[in-house]
């Protein structure tokens, strides 16, 4: 399950209220949120659910640890651009040591040691290199998104892990399982949506991404000051001592 912090930041993170700038593609962003609706509600959560009733909770946490072992690369180097040398050691250290110890990342030893789990990509590292995140976007399949995390999508595609995968089958397989995981740990966040369905959605990624890319220091705001205990640190990863 996720986290109660996750989810009552999730929760606080749609009370603040952003202007109509942040969405002026919104009639055409409804259009492709109605399409990408309707595939999830045929699709995409009947499979979640399934493999969430389905699925031993321990499987869940080793897929989800996986997952995340994989996409320490791309926080190491994101680390670095962004000028965090030590937290770049911090997180390459726990790439080694879940690729090894924990069975290929499938136990988070290293979380246990005391070694801190992060999340960075290129988008954020673009955020704090200066470049606004631009206007909200809802892409077809992918969902929402800016101009900034559409540029930073090819290179964490790419530091993801999975680029090193020759056969094409295992490497879409392996991009099956990570969408198809990513979902089922969603499913518990919908229980906090209220009101407009899109709003909700819309608010809480662009507050999160931008929260994020400065991160957690938003310039004069206060209720975001108040709230830091409560901020998720990825919309959709929950922490390890709540599973």
């Amino acid at each position: 399950m996720l986290s109660k912090k996750i989810l009552l930041g999730l929760f606080l993170l749609t009370c603040v209220s952003l202007t109509a700038n942040d969405d002026p593609f919104e009639e055409i962003n409804r259009s492709i949120w109605n399409i990408n609706e309707a595939l999830d509600d045929n699709f995409a959560k009947p499979v979640a659910e399934v493999y969430d009733s389905i699925t031993p909770t321990f499987v869940q946490t080793g897929i989800t640890n996986f997952f995340r072992n994989i996409n320490e690369v791309d926080n190491t180097i994101n680390q670095l651009l962004q000028g965090k040398p030590v937290l770049a050691i911090n997180d390459f250290t726990r790439f080694l040591i879940n690729s090894t110890i924990g069975l290929g990342g499938l136990i988070d030893v290293a979380s246990s040691i005391g070694l801190e789990r992060h999340r960075e990509d290129f988008g954020q590292t673009l955020g704090m290199w200066g470049f606004s995140q631009g206007p909200y976007l809802m892409l077809p399949i992918l969902g929402p998104s800016t101009p900034r995390d559409l540029m930073s999508r090819p290179i964490t595609s790419f530091l993801s892990g999975t680029f090193a995968i020759d056969d094409t089958e295992v490497r879409l397989g392996l991009t099956a399982l990570d969408a198809l995981e990513t979902r089922a740990r969603l499913l518990d966040v919908e229980t906090l949506i209220i009101g407009d369905k899109y709003t909700f959605v819309r608010d809480s990624y662009l507050q999160a991404t931008e929260f994020e890319a400065k991160d957690g220091v938003i310039e004069e705001d206060a209720f975001l000051d108040d709230m830091d205990d409560f901020f998720i640190d990825d919309l959709e990863l929950d922490s390890e001592e709540n599973l």
